[in-house]
């Protein structure tokens, strides 16, 4: 339990200090008339584009060239526009323009950002024959959704679950930053094989989002069996 305070509280630390960067550019579009859906969406764009450059990289590698550089390009894509995750949130916040729809919107699109790019990831991979990669990407994709599933269900049971600490920033984090090193382990033509870092973020997502999911999905009993 101190260990997962002591976390919550670092990771909240960081979001303050990125809050505070990010700040002077929220108050901006907000006076530019740029809305939370706005830059939700915006976001959406930027992470289907990420997908569509593995999907390229899938088509256009050859056994001597599995594009590193399309790789590499995804990667700074995904961390480029998951920023724009934290931004509509600070823009409905400091912007006054929070609502139900703007939560659900911003939800939902959550979902179709990690569907997009993990898929994309999943899809290059099988592409130049990385079947148990794929495989891993897949279940890391199941285990993002689930996280976020379970939580919407507790919450509409009246029940505040954010146990766990494989969240979307995480998930983001690694996923983006195991893109990026991959592309330039593999450009810089390193020793060993580059894509074994990005199957290990692949797996880290797999393991920790479904341990994440199902720690949830036991924090809900305890609070149900509470209740009666």
């Amino acid at each position: 339990m101190e260990k997962t305070s002591t976390f919550k509280r670092l990771r909240d630390a960081l979001q303050q200090g990125i809050y505070g960067v990010i700040n002077p550019f929220v108050r901006l579009l907000i006076k530019m008339g740029v809305t939370p859906n706005i830059v939700t969406t915006i976001g959406l764009i930027g992470n289907a584009a990420a997908a569509g450059i593995f999907a390229w990289a899938a088509l256009t590698a050859t056994p001597g060239d599995l594009r590193y550089d399309l790789v590499t390009l995804a990667g700074a894509v995904i961390i480029l526009f998951s920023l724009f995750d934290m931004l509509d949130g600070q823009v409905a916040r400091l912007g006054g323009m929070v609502s139900r729809f703007g939560a659900l919107y911003d939800s939902v699109l959550d979902r179709y950002c990690e569907m997009l790019t993990l898929g994309g990831i999943a899809y290059y991979m099988f592409a130049i024959g990385r079947p148990i990669t794929a495989l891993i990407t897949f279940l890391a994709m199941v285990g993002s959704v689930m996280v976020s599933y379970v939580r919407a269900r507790a919450e509409g049971l009246d029940i505040e679950c954010k146990v766990g600490f494989m969240q979307r920033p995480e998930r983001v984090v690694v996923t983006s930053v195991g893109a990026l090193a991959a592309g330039i382990c593999g450009l810089c033509d390193c020793p060993f094989d580059a894509l074994i870092i990005l199957t290990v973020a692949m797996a880290v997502i797999a393991l920790f989002a479904n341990i994440t999911a199902f720690a949830r999905i036991a924090h809900c009993r305890r609070a149900l069996t509470a209740d009666k």
